[in-house]
C-alpha cells in the first residue's frame, strides 16, 4: 500500500532533518548547541572539554580530541591558561565545510567567523540579534588575543566552577563585522556577564552558556 502525501511528507521532512543534523567529516569547528544547564560552572575546563567531546561524537565527529575556547586566570597556585594555547594549530572549517581560520593567528586578527558560519555541531545556526532569545553571549574568559585576564578580577566565573559569584567574558557569535576593535563586533572579548554566572544571569545579556569548541589535534 502507497504512502499518503502526509506520510511521505513527513518522511521526508524527517529525512532532510536527519542529513541537516550530521557534521561534515571535516568539521573542526562549531558553537555548542546547548550549555550545560549550570551557567557558567561547567566544571572547569575538564568539563567544558568533556561538553564539547560529547557533542561531537553525537554530530559524528569523534575523532577529534575537542577542546573548548576558554582561558583560566591563575590563582590557587595554579597557572593562567590562554584560550589560544589550547586549540592547536588549525585550519578550523565548521560543520558545513567553510572556512573559520587558517591557524592561531588568524583566528585572532582577520578570521571568518559571523552568524553565518559559527554553526552548532549539527551544522545549525545559532540564535543571536534578531532571534528570540538572543544566544550570541558565548564564554571565553578571554582577551581579544586570546589570552587569560591578569590581576584578580574574576573573568572566568571561578574558572568555570561558579555559578553564583563573578562574571564571564564572552564573545558574539554573531558580531556584525570584523573588526575586532569595537568590543559589539568582537567574537570572543565582548563584554563581561551582567549579574553573575548563573542560567539567568547570563540570559540576562544574550547568553545562554554556549561554547566555542575546537579540534585540537
Amino acid at each position: 500500500m502507497f504512502p499518503t502525501p502526509l506520510k511521505r511528507a513527513l518522511a521526508l521532512a524527517a529525512l532532510a532533518f536527519s542529513c541537516s543534523a550530521v557534521a561534515q567529516p571535516g568539521m573542526t569547528f562549531f558553537v555548542t548547541s546547548v550549555g550545560m544547564g549550570k551557567g557558567a560552572d561547567l566544571g572547569g575546563l575538564a568539563g567544558a572539554d568533556a561538553h564539547c567531546q560529547k557533542l561531537a561524537t553525537a554530530a559524528g565527529a569523534g575523532g577529534h580530541t575537542w577542546r573548548a575556547y576558554l582561558s583560566t586566570s591563575a590563582r590557587d597556585g595554579q597557572a593562567a591558561v590562554n584560550a589560544r594555547e589550547r586549540i592547536g594549530k588549525g585550519p578550523w572549517h565548521n560543520a558545513k565545510g567553510a572556512l573559520i581560520a587558517q591557524d592561531v593567528d588568524q583566528l585572532h586578527g582577520d578570521n571568518l567567523l559571523t552568524k553565518e558560519t559559527a554553526l552548532d555541531e549539527r551544522g545549525m545556526p545559532v540564535k543571536g540579534r534578531g532571534d528570540n532569545p538572543n544566544m550570541h553571549d558565548i564564554l571565553t574568559g578571554s582577551q581579544p588575543d586570546g589570552t587569560a585576564f591578569a590581576g584578580t578580577e574574576d573573568q572566568t566565573c571561578g574558572n568555570w566552577t561558579s555559578s553564583t559569584t563573578g562574571a564571564a567574558m564572552v564573545g558574539h557569535h554573531d558580531r556584525v563585522g570584523r573588526d575586532d576593535s569595537a568590543a559589539a563586533h568582537s567574537w570572543n572579548s565582548s563584554h563581561s556577564s551582567r549579574g553573575g554566572c548563573g542560567v539567568d544571569a547570563l540570559a540576562s545579556s544574550g547568553g545562554a552558556g554556549l561554547l566555542y569548541c575546537f579540534a585540537a589535534d
